[in-house]
């Protein structure tokens, strides 16, 4: 099966830095196939038939822990996990100069469907799609200070979030299927 590890909080302001090279070499340690990273903010593309996600997530974060020394959380998803997100993203959401567009990975603690209400979506301005696992928020440039996002960061719930904006999701995705 074909997976990715998403890694929260590495090499972001200077803190908990993992170079990609090493990291691969942890995920090959751990017995994970066909290892592949993408940028520099802790994406592995990786295949596995031994384990489930909630096993490889703890292999994982347990080799990091040893090889870097690190308490770093993985939230690990599966291609087939992955094309059902995919299929909920509309082609038109982007991230460049007009459009802001980030997708939250959500921990299963508080992965459901009633979240977006939670978030206090300002509708008016940006839009917010619950997918299984994710929450696929867009917003226009202009408005991207005045989101409801921002009010997200710091808070018990940010905890249980990785972050990648949808150029990234998608290149991931692309990889991913290389693999399969």
């Amino acid at each position: 099966m074909v997976y990715v590890g998403l890694l929260r909080g590495i090499n972001v302001g200077g803190k908990n830095k993992i170079d990609m090279k090493l990291l691969k070499q942890t995920f090959e340690r751990t017995e994970m196939e066909s290892v592949v990273t993408y940028i520099n903010s802790g994406n592995v593309i990786f295949t596995d038939t031994k384990h489930t996600k909630i096993e490889i997530s703890s292999l994982i974060q347990k080799a990091i822990y040893e090889d870097f020394q690190l308490d770093i959380k993985v939230l690990v998803r599966s291609i087939d996990d992955y094309e059902n997100m995919m299929r909920n993203i509309p082609e038109s959401w982007k991230n460049d100069e007009n459009m802001k567009c980030d997708v939250l990975f959500l921990w299963e603690e508080i992965d459901k469907g009633k979240l977006p209400a939670e978030l206090k979506i300002k509708p008016q301005i940006e839009t917010v799609i619950y997918t299984s696992g994710a929450i696929v928020w867009a917003i226009d440039r202009r408005n991207s200070t005045k989101s409801s996002l921002k009010k997200v960061v710091g808070t018990t719930l940010y905890k249980y979030i990785t972050i990648r904006n949808i150029n990234t999701t998608r290149k991931i995705y692309e990889i991913m299927r290389t693999l399969k």
